[in-house]
């Protein structure tokens, strides 16, 4: 299940790194090109919230004791969410802006706007360094539980096959202690047979004894 989240996660990472870039390029770019920018962008920001979507779907199906981790990093992906439209509007309002300044042919407050761009791209680049390094960070958590996972498995592994071979151990010492068990009950039995055999003959001597010693007299 873990798994399932961790590679929606990973897209995510990748498709807001994607949008953010794409956000700070809007301005600089030619009229038609920026209309079709727009338009991508918005298609992207509607996958974004689609692997969302899936995102908080896994995390309600992994178990309570191991879903707060995955919460907090849901919280942290939406928040970063509403970051990006909020980058994107302000974005498609300062190309509206440059548009109705070069209609107007407004130079100074379009001189203006482009180093208001060039400080929002500032930014935008800073956070999409953040992003990629929480990224590569989460991906090292990743492979660190696995590594964990597999020790674990290999520990358990280990203490299945001790217990495998105490139990053919038991089994061995349990058949050795049945075969001694029977060779006893055998003895016994001789024994038996060879103390009531003597007893027949005791008893037979005497009543012999007793017959000779009755005619005699």
């Amino acid at each position: 299940m873990s798994s399932d989240f961790e590679g929606y996660e990973q897209d995510f990472a990748v498709l807001t790194a994607e949008i953010t870039s794409k956000i700070s390029r809007v301005p600089r770019l030619p009229p038609d090109e920026k209309k079709q920018m727009v338009a991508h962008v918005e298609k992207q920001l509607e996958e974004a919230k689609e692997l969302l979507e899936q995102m908080d779907l896994e995390v309600r199906e992994i178990p309570p004791q191991s879903r707060g981790m995955y919460s907090n990093r849901m919280r942290s992906y939406k928040q970063e969410m509403g970051k990006l439209e909020t980058d994107f509007k302000r974005s498609r309002i300062a190309y509206s802006d440059e548009v109705r300044n070069e209609l107007l042919g407004d130079d100074g407050n379009s001189s203006e706007n482009q180093r208001a761009h060039l400080l929002d791209n500032t930014e935008r680049l800073e956070r999409s360094s953040r992003r990629l390094e929480a990224g590569y960070q989460i991906a090292v958590e990743t492979e660190q539980i696995g590594q964990e996972m597999l020790e674990n498995l290999s520990h358990d592994r280990e203490k299945i096959q001790r217990a495998r071979e105490r139990l053919r151990e038991t089994d061995a010492n349990l058949g050795k202690s049945s075969r001694i068990l029977t060779g006893m009950l055998r003895r016994i039995i001789q024994n038996r047979i060879l103390l009531v055999i003597l007893g027949i003959i005791v008893v037979i001597t005497i009543l012999t004894a007793i017959t000779v010693f009755v005619r005699r007299h």
